[in-house]
């Protein structure tokens, strides 16, 4: 998938575990975890607004496009 999801690497840098973070943004640690490890076909900008709110960065910390190239 071209969209590479960085959440892990946001959370260690802001010392913050999944579950706090579930915990704060009212979202389940299942459909964090399946987004943490990219395997999520979309995501409400809502979602991505309370995640950026609470992790104080910018979508773009979180969500990266890297090409497929074959």
């Amino acid at each position: 998938m071209a969209i590479q999801v960085n959440l892990d690497m946001m959370l260690v840098q802001r010392k913050m575990s999944l579950t706090e973070l579930s915990q704060r943004i009212g979202i389940s640690m299942t459909n964090l975890s399946l987004l943490k490890n990219g395997k999520v076909k979309g995501m409400r900008f809502s979602t991505l607004e309370s995640i950026c709110r609470e992790l104080e960065c910018q979508p773009g910390d979180i969500l990266e496009y890297v090409p497929d190239f074959v």
